[in-house]
């Protein structure tokens, strides 16, 4: 049979193989018939060779700054032989499973063995042995572990669909721009969304604000790594550090730790001295990488020349080079010396609210936002101890866009440390300001290779490497410190009337009844939304009350858990009342 036989035949042979597996199904309790089903749906799939297949990750264009782009099209290769190996030799998964549990074989090494795929099918398998708990709700297929393996995650046995969200417009620096947020808290969305749109009220009443908005400004850009040495005593730590000050070494230094990169670049050395241990803050930038990768090999490699001359300048000593980090950087921790030095981007947005808009839009008044940022923001704060922590809930934006971002996520820690002003101005309006010291991003480099967090970047218009190096990275620190003050500027707001727990309750509590065995569960599709009938204005609500308490009894056994039982009481309540 030819290829366009073979094609035009697909349909029929499909949709009769699909009706012979339905007349089959045998449902169990604990919903592994949901899996099967799946995958034989997949291997019927199969028969058609040229069928669409849409692997995450992959990218249809060229792009010469990722050496591994190439790999991508052999991706639906990969995992049809990935299918075709494990549907006709499960000898050979039996084996590595036998393997695997005995322990001649360890899971981590799968990947030298079998494709990307198959690693993580096999060790899916391994690890649902193990645990005794099947793991058909982490997805795993249709994605190209290519990119994944060796640079954002090992041991691999998925991914974790989280929800995606957007808020804007947002005019910041004179572009507007719609943010990505990836988030599970309810409501997070929505009150960022109420901040921009208070932003934006603003600036249609305010012409000088109509040319750039927000004004988000990064005036320090420095990634650090800082490692430590140990010597004899602290008069030994002394004499290195006063050798380090000298402009000549120090210019040595600067040679051998830039050597090996196109983009790392020395700023300064701060050397801070703890008896006999000497701490060396190396500060760099480092292009549109977040950098703490290119900034730990050039700290090495300094490190090396710089023990290499003590040991032939002062062979008395014999220093101990005890480690890479010694905690001064600061990496992935709220610390004081961050705030105070900065590290990554250090970045200030702020913007006026006019009154009438903190009235109309935000619900509350500027002398009442202006109080309660001093004695929640300033006093609150100031008595917990917090470093950093001058703010509302600066996290909540860095995290979300972190992760739509693909940035370092742990360090949300120490990039969402943030002051956050407000002040009356001399005519009577709002100017609110947002401060953040340490935030660590880049728009090169780990997670911001997969293609999702890619997509977020060019919403961002901040993708890949720029022509001038550092100011994709700059353009969106400068993004994520204006929408932390569109979240900072709506909470508070919330926070001066009922609106918080109001917002939290309507938005951020789930209804589904998820105690329930999930494989008794079906849902009947509601009908289309414009035909459920609006009863809100009948004067009597005794007809309603007599039947809600045998619909929500036969719902509730029809349809446990399901988010939709509401819509179909409506349309029952309906049809009772008429």
């Amino acid at each position: 049979m030819d290829g366009e036989a073979s094609t035009n035949s697909w349909p029929s042979d499909f949709e009769a193989g699909l009706s012979e597996l339905l007349d089959n199904v045998v449902v169990d309790e604990n919903g592994e018939w949901k899996a099967k089903l799946s995958e034989r749906i997949l291997q019927l799939a199969g028969l058609r060779n040229n069928h669409p297949h849409f692997i995450v990750g992959e990218d249809s264009q060229e792009s010469p700054d990722r050496s591994r782009s190439n790999s991508l099209r052999s991706t639906e290769t990969q995992t049809d032989e990935m299918k075709k190996n494990v549907i006709e030799n499960p000898k050979g998964v039996e084996e590595t499973l036998r393997k695997l549990e005995n322990g001649t074989l360890k899971h981590r090494m799968l990947e030298g063995y079998f494709t990307k795929s198959e690693a993580v099918s096999i060790r899916r398998k391994f690890i649902e042995s193990q645990i005794g708990c099947p793991l058909n709700g982490i997805p795993h297929a249709n994605y190209d572990y290519n990119l994944v393996n060796g640079a954002c995650c090992e041991n691999i046995i998925g991914y974790m669909p989280i929800p995606i969200g957007v808020a804007g417009p947002l005019k910041i620096n004179g572009q507007d721009y719609y943010i990505p947020l990836v988030t599970t808290e309810g409501a997070l969305v929505a009150s960022t969304n109420r901040g921009c749109s208070a932003v934006m009220s603003a600036i249609k009443r305010t012409k000088e604000l109509q040319d750039l908005g927000i004004v988000s400004t990064v005036f320090e850009d420095s990634m650090t790594r800082a490692p430590v040495i140990s010597f004899k005593s602290a008069q030994d730590a002394i004499r290195i550090l006063n050798w380090i000050k000298d402009p000549i070494v120090k210019r040595k230094i600067k040679e051998e730790f830039e050597k090996d990169s196109n983009y790392c670049r020395l700023e300064e050395i701060d050397p801070y001295i703890s008896g006999s241990l000497l701490f060396l803050r190396f500060k760099a930038k480092t292009g549109d990488a977040m950098g703490m990768n290119m900034i730990s090999k050039a700290a090495n490699g300094a490190m090396k020349h710089i023990l290499k001359v003590i040991s032939n300048k002062f062979p008395d000593m014999r220093p101990k080079y005890l480690s890479l980090s010694g905690n001064m950087c600061v990496d992935k921790k709220a610390s004081a010396t961050n705030w105070i030095e900065g590290r990554g981007k250090s970045v200030v947005s702020g913007i006026t609210i006019p009154e009438d808009v903190v009235q109309t839009v935000l619900k509350t008044s500027v002398d009442e936002l202006v109080t309660l940022a001093k004695e929640k923001l300033l006093v609150g704060t100031s008595m917990s101890g917090t470093i950093g922590g001058w703010n509302a809930h600066a996290a909540n934006i860095v995290a979300a866009m972190f992760l739509a971002t693909g940035q370092d996520a742990a360090q949300v820690v120490s990039s969402s440390m943030c002051y956050t002003e407000m002040k009356k101005t001399e005519t009577g309006d709002l100017y609110i300001s947002c401060t953040m010291k340490c935030l660590e991003v880049g728009t090169v480099g780990g997670g911001t290779i997969l293609k999702p967090q890619q997509t977020a970047l060019e919403m961002l218009g901040c993708c890949g490497a720029a022509q001038v190096p550092g100011e994709n990275a700059k353009r969106l620190a400068e993004i994520i410190c204006a929408a932390v003050l569109a979240g900072e500027l709506s909470l508070m707001a919330s926070q001066c009337t009922d609106d918080l727990v109001r917002s939290h309750l309507k938005l951020n509590r789930s209804c589904a009844n998820i105690g329930q065995n999930s494989s008794a569960r079906f849902e009947v599709p509601p009908p289309p939304f414009e035909s459920v009938p609006d009863f809100r204005h009948l004067s009597t609500t005794s007809n309603l009350e007599r039947h809600h308490l045998g619909i929500s009894e036969k719902y509730n056994n029809v349809i446990p858990g399901s988010q939709r039982v509401g819509e179909l009481v409506k349309v029952d309540l309906f049809r009772n009342l008429s």
